[in-house]
Order: C-alpha cells, then structure tokens, then sequence
C-alpha cells in the first residue's frame, strides 16, 4: 500500500511539472511573486505608484460625489466585495439608467494586465479609462468641472493630492482620473494557480491539473493566455455565432473584435459575456466552446475546466473602506433631477 501511494505521489509530481512546461508553451504565465517583479509590471512609469497616490486613489473610488448625483461611485459598478463587478447583465448608472448597449461591468480586478480597456479596446491604460465613466451620462454623468469643484472644495483633499504629487500640484479632472489609477493598478490577485506555474506542483490538486489540461487541449489557451488569461481583443464568434450577439448592440471594435475578460476570479463574476447573457459558469464554457473552438463539450469536460478555473478565485488584497472628506459650503451641489 505505501509504495502505492508513493508512485501515485511521484507521478503526480511528474505530471505536475511537465504540465507546467506545457502551460507556458501555451502562453500561460503567472503573476510575478517577487514584489519588485510585480510593481516593475503594475506601476505606471509616467505616473509611479506611491502610497500616498493608493490612499488617495482608493478615497476616490469610492467617493461617489464624484457623480452628478452623489450616489454613484467607481465602486458602484466594480464592486470590489463582490469580484470587482456589480452582477449586473447590464451596468446601471445616473438615474438608474441601463446601460444602452446593454453591456456588462467588466472586474477591475487584475485589469491592469489587459492590453486594452473596455470591451472595444478604445482605452490604452487604466489611466485614460477612468476618466471615461465619470463624464458618461449612463454611468456617473459628471462634467469634468463638477470633478474637480468637488475636489478642490474638500482641504483634506487638497492636502491629499499636495502630499501624492507635490505642493504645487494642479489639481485637474485628469489627475484625479490618474489617481484612481494609481489604486485600481494594484487590485491585483494572485491565485494557488500561479503558485504552480511558479513551480509548487502540489498547488493544484490532480483534479484542477486535469482540468488545466482539459484547458490547453482544447484551444482555451488561444484567447485566454498570458498573465490576464484574457485582456487582448480577439475575434468574436470564430466558428458559430453567440446565440445572443443581439441583446444590445454592441457588436465589437470596427473590426468586430472584442476585449478577451479575465478568468481570474471568474466564478465571482457571473453573468458572463459582454451582455451578461450567460447565467453560469458551465453555461459560458459550453458556449465558449461552440462559438470559438467548433466543438461540442460534454458534461464532463465541461466540469473539468470549471474544476481549474476555481483555482483562479485569488488572493485579494485587503481593502478598508476610507473614511471620506466633509462636503463644504462650496462643494458643487448634487443634481437627481436634470440631465
């Protein structure tokens, strides 16, 4: 019986590391675990990360008077309690408004891995995507102006903002903006499977390695690789189209393509798809299968990929909720009523 056990143990490692080899041909890679390594990929040169700007960054997240209602913040939609997302099919913003190509809030988590922003691309960085719901009208529908009356109104956010970049700091809407960056680069969320890809095989139990396999051979690896496994733009409905392309009318980039989601975290982020169409998580890999790999996965299959990707539920990092500057007499009124 022990030598039983000890040949299922070694074979187990063994196919442990040559799964790890096959991964990263696959284009796999993990989440660096060397601090240093981690911030060299996260931070962005032109605007470094410092503790002072996170602090800051994370007030501003949340502070939802930075909406024309005062009642909607970037947390709204990015739910950070909730796998960065809301559970939304579609994403609801300034009075209640759908949003009207009925697309779904992506998790903020781990997108400073993406390539690209937004479910078209149309965003380079996080810094030039924060500003873009803060002004939209379906979203948090505030003037650049508002922004920044409001911040300025506040001395300890003055404060703030002198002490992150200098007592001479213009405090503009695309600071803020650049800010709120600062904190959402470091919503990052390494997993047990990047502890085996950085060589712990016995991260992943035999039933997850199976289910990474199941993964890589059936072509998963084409759009959801790299660190992200997910944030290129790629094409949509290679083989088959998605069976419901025409909730909404997003149709992808001028070239049909559309922004790859994270796996990571990916059992906290249901409905999937763009239009939240997809209420679980067998349903989306069923469905991912016929559209862009062309083949029926059966029940099995299906419950070994979910099995792995389970392994990519991360460790989050710790987020306090922030104690908010005092609204004052000049801080710009909120407006529920007029557009």
């Amino acid at each position: 019986m022990k030598t039983l056990i000890l040949s299922a143990i070694v074979a187990t490692s063994v196919m442990g590391a040559s799964l790890i080899d096959e991964a990263k041909t696959a284009g796999l890679k993990p989440i660096p675990a060397n601090p240093k390594a981690l911030e060299k990929l996260t931070s962005n040169p032109k605007n470094p990360t410092t503790s002072a700007k996170v602090e800051l960054g994370k007030m501003l997240y949340f502070d939802p008077r930075l909406s024309k209602s005062g009642l909607v913040s970037c947390n709204t939609c990015h739910n950070l309690a909730i796998g960065g997302t809301d559970g939304m099919s579609a994403a609801i913003g300034h009075k209640w408004t759908a949003n009207p190509h009925g697309l779904s809030s992506p998790t903020v988590y781990n997108a400073v891995f993406y390539s690209q922003q937004f479910w078209d691309g149309r965003s380079p960085h996080l810094e030039d995507q924060a500003q873009g719901p803060i002004q939209a009208g379906p979203e948090m529908a505030a003037p650049k102006d508002f922004v920044t009356g409001v911040v300025n109104s506040m001395p300890e956010y003055v404060k703030m903002f002198q002490k992150a970049y200098g007592k001479d700091v213009k405090i503009t809407f695309e600071k803020v903006a650049d800010t709120i960056a600062v904190f959402e680069r470091t919503l990052v969320t390494p997993s047990r499977y990047d502890d085996f890809l950085s060589g712990n095989k016995k991260a992943l139990t035999s039933a997850e390695q199976k289910g990474l396999k199941t993964f890589i051979d059936k072509g998963c690896t084409t759009c959801h690789n790299d660190i992200a496994l997910g944030g290129t733009m790629q094409a949509f409905g290679v083989v088959a189209p998605y069976k419901y392309m025409n909730v909404g009318d997003f149709k992808g980039d001028k070239n049909g393509m559309v922004r790859v989601p994270t796996l990571r975290n990916v059992t906290q982020t249901a409905p999937y798809f763009h239009n939240g169409q997809m209420a679980t998580l067998p349903d989306a890999i069923k469905e991912m299968g016929r559209i862009q790999l062309g083949v029926d996965l059966n029940d099995e299959e299906i419950a070994s990929i979910q099995t792995f990707l389970k392994s990519l539920d991360g460790r989050k990092p710790t987020i306090i909720y922030p104690m908010l500057p005092a609204s004052t007499a000049t801080t710009p009124k909120v407006d529920v009523v007029n557009n």
